[in-house]
């Protein structure tokens, strides 16, 4: 073949396949998340259409591991009494303020516990049943059903609050874990923990990205039973553009400085938030998060060491001077004029 012709073809060939690019580019269409408004304004009304319509079962079989299960089904001649309308578990909510609205996040308490509370960062051992809702309506009847997409029965692992949805940071801090004791079989039995069920819209949940068989604009409904927390130290730094763990000894539990039992990044702060109260030198980067809590160029690591390399206790970190503050924001790791490491 010529190059005059191998170049005609090889053009042609260049021309079909840009005309092709370009044809499937026109077949791809990116649909807009939608306004969240209006999103949760749906969600909302069937929500709570949900509640009104579904009655609620829970087992009462203290040191079984069906203790706390749920059944959650339609209201029908044998039961009458709807969530909503119920009287024997709370039925309770969150104001929960982004995204340009308040959401109202309805949680059952079927048992409060008796143990420790969560931060909202901190690792939980949980068992819990996960289902969406989907509403159809056909020949002018609408219904609402319920799939369970995930079930933990017997959990292997804690999960870190920090990487989850919205709904389970809010609801989590809400509940206590309970007892724990050996079976003669050496499994762990678990007794007065806190459980109970949350019903979340999409918002704070996977939104328009849905997850797995999760469908977009799902809201769920968890039911769940908090066993066990482990405290984290989640504060990191960033070295020629990587962040890694670097955790600096005080437990992110106890840089909630506000103590809500809540600590955020200011970009999960609610709409009107003016500042960060759990950042103490206002740099953007809470505490929880920070290796430098005070912003004076030491590490909050070294000032919370004593000399012998261990860690104070959060409430025996000494101020500049070696005395125990009444006020915690003069502790010296948090004093930007005090810069004394591992004393």
């Amino acid at each position: 073949m010529s190059k005059f012709k191998f170049y005609i073809v090889l053009l042609i060939a260049t021309i079909v396949v840009s005309s092709c690019n370009k044809d499937d580019d026109n077949d791809i269409e990116v649909v807009p998340p939608r306004d969240y408004a209006e999103q949760y304004k749906t969600e909302k009304v069937l929500i709570e259409t949900y509640l009104k319509t579904n009655y609620i079962t829970v087992v009462n079989a203290p040191g079984e591991t069906r203790d706390q299960d749920v059944v959650i089904a339609k209201l029908d001649a044998d039961h009458k009494i709807s969530i909503w309308d119920q009287k024997d578990y709370a039925l309770l909510n969150r104001k929960v303020n982004i995204h340009g609205i308040t959401y109202t996040l309805y949680y059952l308490v079927l048992r409060e516990g008796q143990g420790e509370k969560p931060c909202n960062v901190d690792d939980v051992f949980t068992s819990y049943n996960g289902k969406y809702l989907t509403e159809t309506t056909t020949k002018n009847v609408t219904s609402i059903t319920s799939t369970q997409f995930e079930e933990v029965i017997y959990p292997q692992s804690f999960l870190n609050l920090f990487g989850l949805i919205r709904g389970w940071k809010e609801i989590f801090p809400q509940f206590k874990t309970g007892d724990t004791s050996s079976n003669d079989d050496g499994t762990i039995k678990y007794t007065n923990f806190g459980a109970g069920v949350m019903f979340l819209p999409s918002g704070l949940a996977y939104y328009n990205s849905g997850k797995g068989s999760i469908p977009a604009y799902a809201p769920l409904v968890f039911s769940f039973k908090l066993y066990e927390i482990k405290r984290s130290d989640l504060e990191y730094n960033v070295i020629n553009g990587n962040a890694f763990s670097d955790p600096d000894g005080v437990p992110s539990y106890q840089e909630d400085f506000d103590g809500d039992g809540y600590v955020w990044m200011n970009s999960e702060l609610q709409v009107g938030a003016t500042e960060n109260p759990d950042d103490t030198d206002k740099d953007g980067i809470p505490d929880f998060l920070d290796f430098d809590d005070d912003g004076d160029g030491y590490a909050t690591i070294g000032e919370v060491k004593k000399a012998d390399g261990t860690y104070y206790a959060f409430e025996d970190i000494p101020d500049c001077d070696g005395k125990i503050p009444t006020d915690v924001k003069k502790k010296r790791h948090l004093d930007k004029d005090c810069h004394k490491m591992s004393q």
